[in-house]
């Protein structure tokens, strides 16, 4: 339960980030709605990137990888079409939002492995 619980913190850190440097992203509320789009976001990526991922496989080996950022996008879009107080402008915004929360976790993964 811990361990759920930190990434519904860590995911609505990861989107607060977000939204502070990338231009597109907004959300209205204070920390309890960041953590509800955290636990959204948690949501949509133990749902949905993983059938995603396996149907794109062909595209994410062609692209060596870089395909997981339009993916990361998509999930930052349906999380923002699920909450209303949430919203990405456009998909410049989204790619960056998800490059944003990618290097995040990346940090927050080799920070807690040492």
């Amino acid at each position: 339960m811990k361990r759920f619980l930190l990434h519904v913190v860590l995911n609505g850190i990861a989107l607060w980030l977000a939204a502070q440097i990338v231009p597109g992203i907004h959300y209205a509320g204070g920390l309890l709605y960041l953590l509800l789009a955290g636990l959204v976001f948690g949501i949509v990526n133990s749902l949905v990137k993983p059938i995603l991922t396996v149907l794109s496989l062909p595209l994410i080996v062609l692209t060596l990888g870089l395909f997981f950022l339009v993916i990361n996008a998509l999930m930052l879009y349906l999380t923002a079409w699920l909450l209303s107080g949430f919203t990405v402008d456009g998909f410049v915004a989204a790619l960056l939002g998800g490059l944003v929360i990618a290097l995040f976790n990346w940090a927050v993964g080799a920070l807690t492995k040492g």
